[in-house]
């Protein structure tokens, strides 16, 4: 185990209120470690040194828990949608064990990397899923099922919300990582939230930790049911966002 390591993500998280116990620790210093080792070989991430990765992945992933109360009490479910190099779903495992979590990916060899993670981390009732946003939230095992919907990916609001609201239970959430000033964007997403059955419940700004980066969590509340014909087919929602 490196120590700079240890006392780093010790620090880090333990601004968000988070313990992490010495399996934990060890457990996000590997998953550092094959992320590392696979991204010589496939561009996983721009972000490789250990602070960064501390700080802009870990820490920023594991956020969530400023706007979601008692994520590790009771059994709940998660998919994170378009999870890349598995942010923030597997660092959400790691220190929640509880949570049920589906990585979803629409690149094969991404999922390959994933598969690889949970192996190695010994992670349990986790799981990757190959296919695009589009596809999957119009299949019956898959739309409305889940607690929350978290994402990462790059893409405006209108266009985001088409994909993650059709997977999430009413009642439920979908959390957006932002970055920056999203006010512009929240104006013309706002129809397309309420289209989808949402209803914007709140914005949590902050500056992520070890950083001077601005960061917004955009919670979305699921209030009613999607409408069938959303999400439409693949590159839909991104050509023609909905209420735009």
């Amino acid at each position: 185990m490196d120590l700079v390591f240890k006392e780093k993500i010790t620090l880090a998280v333990g601004e968000l209120g988070i313990t992490l116990s010495d399996t934990q620790i060890d457990q996000f210093y590997n998953y550092y470690e094959i992320l590392i080792q696979w991204n010589k070989v496939m561009n996983l991430t721009g972000i490789t040194e250990l602070s960064d990765v501390v700080y802009k992945h870990f820490t920023d992933s594991l956020s969530l828990v400023k706007v979601v109360e008692g994520l590790g009490e009771e059994e709940r479910s998660l998919i994170d949608v378009g999870t890349g190099a598995g942010f923030p779903g597997i660092p959400l495992k790691i220190v929640f064990p509880k949570l049920s979590v589906v990585l979803l990916d629409s690149l094969n060899k991404r999922i390959k990397f994933l598969q690889e993670v949970i192996e190695q981390l010994n992670l349990k009732e986790i799981r990757t899923v190959h296919g695009r946003a589009e596809d999957f939230g119009q299949q019956k095992d898959y739309r409305e099922k889940f607690d929350y919907c978290v994402s990462r990916a790059v893409a405006n609001t209108s266009t985001l919300v088409e994909y993650c609201i059709p997977f999430v239970k009413v009642g439920g959430a979908f959390i957006a990582y932002k970055s920056g000033k999203i006010e512009e964007e929240m104006k013309k997403g706002k129809k397309a939230v309420e289209i989808l059955g949402g209803e914007v419940e709140c914005v949590k700004q902050f500056i992520l930790t070890g950083t001077d980066a601005e960061r917004d969590l955009l919670v979305i509340r699921k209030k009613n049911k999607t409408d069938r014909k959303y999400p439409r087919k693949a590159g839909m929602p991104g050509k023609e966002p909905v209420g735009e």
